[in-house]
């Protein structure tokens, strides 16, 4: 039995382990393989392992300090699948992007410094660079925060979130197709979508495209096998048109994300109206790399985003109002949003020696975490 030590902590509403990128290499033993047996899949209650049996609890975060003179930490983000023997790396976790600016402050990676300390953070995924600003006072990190967000019912400490420059970082542009409006095959005819990569690639449709209000919750919509049906094979589609995919069935489940989004009712304290699904079920809160996406579709002309103008953005989701914010940084345009996050438990993994089952070869994976094994090599040398 091998003995892998991790770090549980909550980012914005989702749970991920936290793994120095090290501790992961298990001689005969691919990633992917460690990461299925730790969580315990493929099982729908991964109940031989760590996982919380759902996708936003199903998570790894896989962190090493940066040799690049301009980051701080290097991070690559893992989402294993519960029911399938199958790890994803082709997009980014904006909630577990959260926990990175503490653990690295916690570690000694970075020094604090003022009341605020920004942790530079490269996400190996999508070559992204996000500026996390943690609390600070008195040069101590602030772990016992109060600050509250939609979605997490007790409060956690307060992390400002800034993606900079985030067009483009999966595909290499922001409209992936060169159009802000493209039109897919729907179940009962053609479907006007928005495909779009920002944070992450998402596909964007309004809500009556496919027979939804857009205001119903999670569990109503995944009530719907029609719906999900429908919406998957419409992710499928943009897949392949977006480049992420050679053919509809060679998809990934994690990209795109699919967001449905609708302008505001009267009452409705909220710019826009969203709902979220990622690996073929609702989001419960809101994929925050995806709401980076909606905003900046919500900034240009002619998508099927009703266009809002100004610097906030207010999103409804099911769990509250969520506010994004846009800014420069570095003279590159960048996209914020407030989450919280806590360290819930240090802990050691005990990962089976007996022989897994082997999964097919990840070539994702390989190339997410090259820079970071790059970077322990480097440091070996030395």
């Amino acid at each position: 039995m091998r003995e892998i030590a991790s770090t549980w902590m909550r980012g914005g509403t989702s749970k991920c382990w936290v793994f120095e990128r090290e501790r992961l290499e298990v001689p005969g033993r691919s990633v992917d393989d460690v990461l299925l047996r730790l969580y315990g899949s493929p099982d729908p209650r991964q109940v031989d392992g760590v996982g919380g049996a759902t996708s936003t609890t199903s998570k790894a975060v896989i962190l090493a300090p940066s040799r690049r003179p301009d980051v701080d930490v290097d991070y690559t983000f893992a989402q294993v699948a519960v029911d399938e023997q199958r790890v994803d790396w082709g997009s980014n976790c904006g909630n577990c992007s959260s926990v990175v600016g503490l653990y690295a402050v916690r570690r000694g990676w970075v020094a604090p410094h003022g009341a605020s300390t920004s942790v530079r953070v490269h996400n190996t995924n999508t070559g992204q660079l996000i500026v996390l600003q943690v609390p600070t006072p008195g040069g101590i990190l602030d772990e016992d925060g109060s600050t509250r967000i939609p979605g997490v019912f007790f409060p956690g400490t307060a992390v400002r979130m800034w993606f900079v420059d985030p067009a483009g970082r999966t595909t290499g542009a922001l409209l992936p197709t060169g159009r802000a409006l493209d039109v897919l095959d729907g179940t009962s005819g053609p479907v006007p979508v928005t495909m779009i990569d920002a944070g992450a690639p998402v596909l964007v449709l309004a809500p009556g495209s496919v027979g939804l209000d857009g205001r119903e919750s999670p569990a109503e919509i995944d009530a719907r096998p029609d719906v999900l049906a429908e919406l998957e094979a419409l992710r499928r589609q943009a897949a392949v048109r977006m480049g992420l995919a050679g053919s509809a069935a060679g998809a990934e489940r994690a990209v795109p994300k699919v967001a449905l989004v609708a302008a505001p009712r009267p009452g409705e304290d909220a710019d826009l109206v969203v709902r979220m699904l990622s690996m073929g079920r609702t989001h419960p809160a809101l994929a925050i790399t995806g709401s980076v996406a909606v905003t900046m579709a919500a900034g240009a002309d002619g998508t099927v985003v009703p266009r809002v103008p100004g610097h906030v953005l207010r999103l409804l989701t099911p769990a509250g109002v969520v506010e994004t914010r846009t800014r420069e940084i570095d003279g590159r345009p960048a996209v914020g949003v407030l989450r919280t996050a806590r360290r819930l438990a240090e802990a050691t993994l005990a990962l089976p020696e007996a022989a897994p089952v082997v999964a097919a070869p990840a070539v994702a994976s390989t190339a997410a975490m090259q820079d970071v094994r790059h970077d322990h090599e480097e440091v070996a040398r030395r």
